[in-house]
């Protein structure tokens, strides 16, 4: 093999290694956003490489991306756990989901079909039923889908950057709403009320819908890591 052809090998494993890295970040990532791992939880490379079919070095390198956002602790030799956000962090990023999430469902107003809607229609039915049984995976499932499927119709990739990157950090701590804080709403469900503003094609409407899903469904939640602080 000539020093050309070790060079390319070289350059072929290293973006390999690189691809197989960003597909384990992401992996890791969805789960995160959509509340599959859970504050606290620790994490061992060698079971997480064991369930993603693949070595433990890319999953190390997802995990020390995932770390420096914010998502994941590492303390060397002790352990790797999800990170537990407290409230006044939450209430933070809430903030700012305040006013970048509303934009991300005006943006996708236009580009909202038809089909998407009786999609969505069917994600809020399956939330509905999945709280009133219990079913707190497809209840946390089925509200991250409804959110994403709107925010993503969009077509803002650096604006869907930072709300994944949100959902991210979020994400552990919406497993604690239930049953702990379970959202109640002073009159209909916000989901009905952003279906109402979608079908109306109402860009005002569907802001506040957004809006206030945000307040009154969070509310309990902000209530309870307040009144469940711990400290490490």
């Amino acid at each position: 093999m000539t020093e050309t052809d070790e060079a390319i090998a070289e350059e072929a494993q290293a973006e390999s290694g690189e691809v197989l890295s960003n597909t384990v970040y992401n992996t890791l990532k969805s789960q995160l956003m959509q509340a599959q791992l859970l504050p606290l939880q620790r994490l061992k490379v060698r079971d997480l490489a064991r369930s993603l079919g693949t070595s433990e070095t890319p999953v190390r390198e997802a995990l020390i991306q995932l770390s420096r956002e914010g998502a994941i602790e590492i303390k060397p030799r002790y352990y790797i756990r999800v990170r537990k956000l407290s409230a006044d962090e939450y209430e933070e990023i809430r903030a700012m989901r305040l006013e970048l999430e509303p934009m991300a469902a005006e943006r996708a107003l236009p580009h909202i079909t038809e089909d998407d809607i009786l999609q969505l229609e069917d994600l809020h039915n399956r939330l509905i039923a999945a709280e009133k049984c219990g079913d707190w995976p497809e209840a946390l499932q089925t509200n991250f889908d409804f959110h994403f499927i709107i925010y993503r119709r969009s077509g803002m990739k650096h604006l869907i950057d930072v709300l994944e990157a949100f959902w991210m950090r979020i994400g552990p701590i919406l497993s604690e709403l239930y049953p702990n804080a379970v959202p109640s709403y002073a009159g209909p469900h916000q989901h009905e009320q952003v279906l109402a503003a979608l079908r109306d094609r109402d860009s005002y409407a569907l802001r506040m819908a957004i809006r206030m899903d945000l307040i009154e469904g969070g509310a309990a939640l902000v209530r309870h890591l307040k009144s469940s602080a711990y400290t490490d």
